[in-house]
């Protein structure tokens, strides 16, 4: 069995028009697809970009700007190499797409008229969310330049279980997020009280973490996350995994050390499908904060002035068949790779970074799925960059840098999560 990754209506939309239109009869509402597939999921309000590009004017005004990025390559970014392995949600502009909007700004960018400028997408899932679990009230995130590591804890209850075909991270400003975890987990007993007791706890003060929060964590459901660049998770048809009508979410949300006062709103999108689960779909993280971290070689010690390799190696317990990979490390991250050998001696390759770049990162859907058995062994290798001449690095001159605690973001970290669900005749 396979499942091919169908593109978006939108970008399919824009093709279409773009194949049966002359030349030169292109205004904003044949581009803005476009826009709204390949951009708008980061450039638009709340998302970490600094502008939006939903609207005419919104576009009208940076055309210079956006014709010069797109020229380059610079945008949209993506930095998985395509020759190692290409993804469903690759958000390069193809060829046509560029030809496209090129062609249209050195007409003049004419607005036109119809529907297109009245579209605002109010997710990148591009529909509006079947429920959002969020915070009462903003959280004042102080400027005093110090990182926070914060647990928040969103109650819920609802008529009757839903089955989940999409989830997304919800922020009103995520320019001030380093990275998000979050677990869904089951409270059915209607003695523990999910609305009581404190809405966030300090993820640093392991007391409070485990007096708080640890009533809510017996009946565990599913973990994910969000890190800069990355748009939301979703599955085909029959894959997804079922969120109980009594629970809570524990987001950990890490706060970049800010120089001004800002205010907080985070939560969590949840798209519901009214067909069966037939598929349940399950994450494991590998390395560090994850299986195997112990057995990262060396250990992750980045000495000052150095670029180290490190590498990882874990065997499966399980077939597996694979939907997304999801890799990650800090500012001193420089290259990533990760493949598996299977027990018969193949190799499949899973993700390569040639250019790592903290500020975009992404869950890699593949566009079909990948079948690890049993006893396949992933590998996983991290070069990092501790020298001057990384303008990433946060110190200067360079410092012995480590992966230990929390994790914060002047620590590193050398991990990639696999989502995948367990394997089926025909995969």
């Amino acid at each position: 069995m396979k499942w091919i990754q169908k593109p978006g209506r939108l970008a399919a939309l824009a093709a279409l028009i773009f194949i049966t239109l002359p030349a030169g009869a292109q205004t904003f509402a044949n581009v803005q697809p476009i826009f709204l597939s390949k951009c708008a999921t980061c450039h638009r309000p709340g998302e970490a970009a600094p502008f939006s590009l939903i609207t005419y004017e919104d576009v009208a005004k940076r055309t210079n700007f956006i014709k010069r990025v797109i020229q380059t390559g610079y945008m949209p970014p993506w930095l998985a190499d395509p020759h190692y392995r290409d993804f469903a949600n690759n958000r390069s502009l193809t060829p046509l797409e560029k030809d496209a909007i090129i062609t249209w700004i050195d007409a003049g960018a004419p607005k036109g008229a119809g529907d297109g400028a009245r579209i605002t997408p109010t997710t990148a899932y591009n529909r509006a969310p079947d429920l959002t679990l969020k915070i009462d009230s903003p959280f004042l995130v102080p400027g005093d330049d110090a990182e926070r590591f914060l647990v928040f804890k969103l109650p819920y209850e609802i008529p009757a279980d839903r089955n989940v075909e999409a989830v997304e991270f919800f922020c009103n400003n995520k320019k001030i997020v380093h990275h998000v975890n979050y677990g869904f987990y089951a409270v059915p007993d209607p003695g523990v009280d999910i609305k009581g007791g404190s809405p966030y706890v300090n993820s640093e003060d392991p007391v409070a973490k485990q007096a708080e929060y640890d009533p809510f964590k017996k009946n565990f459901v599913y973990y994910t996350g969000w890190i800069p660049g990355a748009s939301y998770e979703s599955y085909p048809a029959g894959f997804g995994w079922t969120l109980p009508k009594r629970g809570v979410v524990l987001l950990t949300v890490h706060y970049t050390g800010l120089g001004a006062d800002e205010r907080s709103i985070v939560g969590v999108n949840l798209f519901f499908t009214p067909k069966p689960i037939q598929r349940p779909v399950q994450v494991i993280s590998l390395g560090s904060g994850g299986v195997g971290e112990s057995d990262i070689m060396p250990p992750l010690v980045i000495h000052a002035g150095q670029i180290d390799s490190f590498s990882l190696s874990v065997r499966t317990q399980q077939d597996q068949s694979l939907m997304y990979v999801w890799p990650h490390m800090h500012y001193l991250g420089k290259e990533f790779t990760a493949w598996a050998e299977t027990p018969r001696g193949d190799t499949i390759r899973l993700v390569h970074i040639p250019h790592w770049d903290f500020r975009w990162q992404e869950l890699y859907k593949l566009d079909h799925l990948i079948k690890l058995p049993a006893g396949s062994v992933v590998h996983i290798k991290g070069v990092y960059d501790n020298t001057d001449s990384n303008p990433s690095n946060p110190h200067h001159p360079p410092r012995l840098v480590l992966s230990t605690g929390e994790m914060t973001s002047t620590d590193e970290m050398l991990t990639l999560l696999l989502i995948y669900s367990p394997t089926r005749p025909g995969d």
